[in-house]
């Protein structure tokens, strides 16, 4: 777990770095609309990079399903905003990557459903 531990405080950080930048080095450089794309992607970084790290404390997941979770996170973190950025900065041409920010979302989106329904299966409350 320790692992998944590095990468949310790294991506974390990162994301309060990206946002700084988008709103201080890229206001003059980038159109308002590829600003505020930029802006999703940090949104949606910081968010998931806290539930990275709460997925990792949580007493009530096996091992095993911290790991499940925290790749599904990670790949999910890495395509959506990864991509929104490349497509931001016009790093890449979206006929390329169109594919990658929605397969992002998507991943995002399973991996809050896996903690629902690993919190269902479980055999004791969640206050014990």
């Amino acid at each position: 777990m320790k692992k998944y531990l590095i990468i949310a405080s790294f991506s974390g950080a990162l994301s309060v770095g990206l946002g700084a930048f988008g709103a201080h080095g890229l206001k003059k450089v980038l159109s308002e609309t590829a600003l505020q794309s930029f802006e999703t992607g940090v949104r949606y970084q910081i968010i998931h990079s806290l539930l990275l790290l709460l997925v990792v404390l949580l007493p009530v997941l096996s091992s095993s399903q911290k790991t499940k979770i925290a790749n599904v996170l990670t790949v999910g973190i890495v395509f959506f905003s990864g991509s929104i950025y490349a497509l931001s900065l016009g790093l890449v041409p979206s006929k390329y990557i169109w594919f990658v920010t929605p397969l992002g979302g998507l991943l995002l989106l399973t991996s809050w459903l896996m903690i629902g329904l690993y919190a269902i299966k479980q055999k004791t409350t969640l206050s014990e």
